[in-house]
């Protein structure tokens, strides 16, 4: 089965546009203002107007209210919304209402932060296992920090899942053979700084995916 990948946090037509000559699967527009890879609706927009119909527009939001989501999804043409820091209750509502694809991110450091997933059963259509920040961080994600990816080793999974979290184009082909994932997210991991996609890097990923 082919290996899924996402780049996320594009914000730029030239990091974008190598993202779906590269292969990529979904490209993710960030909606939350501190990260350094938040988009304005306007970005949100002309981007979106440069992704094919093969390629799929993923939302990344943090507990979003509802205008924000409205909005983001009308600039970015939205076809799935991947939250971070929502509870399961928050997400049913935001698929019911939207009647879009939700993927929910389950932050993991140990084995017992993965039994979170099992809450979204019902209220979500993919689990995003992310590498669990510091307490007090601003971001949710995007810091390059990985979990023990053998915690996925035998873990029965409530639903479909992407592994993230400190991959890039060095490790990706590890981590999927370690994990038996069959999609994975990376942002940070091919940046040459915070919010500042790599274009080299973003095809060297894709590589390293599309190659196994």
């Amino acid at each position: 089965m082919p290996v899924l990948a996402k780049i996320c946090g594009l914000s730029t037509p030239e990091t974008l546009d190598a993202a779906v000559a590269r292969g990529a699967a979904q490209v993710g527009f960030v909606f939350f203002p501190p990260s350094p890879r938040n988009l304005t609706f306007d970005q949100a927009r002309g981007l979106a107007e440069r992704v094919p119909g093969h390629v799929d527009r993923v939302g990344v939001f943090v507990d979003p209210d509802d205008a924000l989501l409205d909005t983001a999804v009308a600039a970015g043409r939205l076809e799935a919304i991947q939250l971070h820091k929502t509870a399961p209750q928050r997400a049913a509502a935001i698929r019911s209402r939207l009647r879009l694809p939700i993927w929910v991110a389950v932050a993991v450091k140990t084995a017992a932060d993965l039994a979170g997933a099992a809450a979204f059963a019902s209220a979500a259509d993919r689990v995003l296992y992310d590498a669990k920040t510091p307490e007090g961080s601003a971001l949710p994600g995007g810091m390059g920090l990985r979990f023990d990816w053998r915690l996925l080793q035998g873990h029965r999974h409530a639903l479909p899942w992407s592994l993230s979290g400190g991959l890039d184009p060095g490790n990706v082909d590890a981590a999927i053979r370690t994990t038996g994932a069959t999609s994975v997210d990376v942002s940070s991991g091919v940046e040459s700084a915070p919010g500042v996609k790599d274009v080299d890097k973003i095809a060297a990923f894709l590589k390293a995916v599309t190659s196994l």
